[in-house]
């Protein structure tokens, strides 16, 4: 029951109340993964369905992540304890020449909603820099977002580069964008394509649990 409540809670972004209900269940004796998965995870994935059927929008979602990152700021040192680990981690950021993060600040938090650890590079970024974070992090995704038509180019160039280190079967590479398309998406060689943020977080997911 109180995990329905979590769950309600955080998808009408009620930030105060997730906070009392997490410390609640913690207290009750349910287990921090149970806490994340049947409350917080829940709530997002909803949250999530609701977003790619145009039945809430921006605003919704990012009060909704408000309220889970608030919830997660309890869970995540007791999870840490418990030993429970992140599913994934995800790279994420805007390519070079494009400072749009809208979109994927959206698609960070969807992520980060299914349990996907997120190191966001933030927008304008180069090839070198996304090779460079592979290299240090050693995520199971980069995702790649672009919301100009001049800019989606440098998708493929941060491919080009991800090849050339050798880093390529390491990783698998998601894009998206206004102006990006499944067919482009395959023509940079991408591993996926995504057209909204929702959509994003189920392909990550999917990927992730057959990694």
């Amino acid at each position: 029951m109180i995990l329905e409540e979590l769950s309600l809670a955080l998808q009408n972004g009620r930030a105060k109340e997730v906070i009392i209900l997490v410390q609640q269940a913690l207290d009750a004796g349910v287990s921090p993964k149970s806490i994340l998965e049947e409350g917080m995870i829940n709530g997002m994935s909803i949250i999530g369905a609701k977003f790619k059927k145009n039945e809430i929008f921006v605003p919704e979602v990012l009060i909704a992540a408000r309220a889970m990152n608030k919830g997660l700021e309890i869970l995540k040192p007791v999870l840490s304890k418990a030993g429970v680990e992140p599913i994934g981690k995800a790279l994420i950021c805007t390519v070079k020449g494009d400072l749009h993060d809208i979109g994927k600040n959206l698609v960070k938090m969807m992520l980060e909603g299914q349990g996907i650890t997120c190191i966001d590079l933030g927008v304008d970024v180069e090839a070198q820099i996304v090779v460079e974070a592979i290299q240090e992090h050693h995520p199971d995704l980069v995702c790649l977002s672009a919301l100009l038509s001049t800019t989606m180019m440098s998708q493929g160039e941060i491919i080009e580069a991800i090849d050339a280190a050798g880093l390529r079967d390491q990783v698998k590479i998601l894009v998206g964008g206004a102006p990006v398309t499944q067919a482009f998406a395959k023509e940079i060689q991408a591993d996926g394509y995504a057209p909204d943020a929702a959509s994003a977080a189920e392909l990550a997911l999917r990927i992730i649990s057959k990694r």
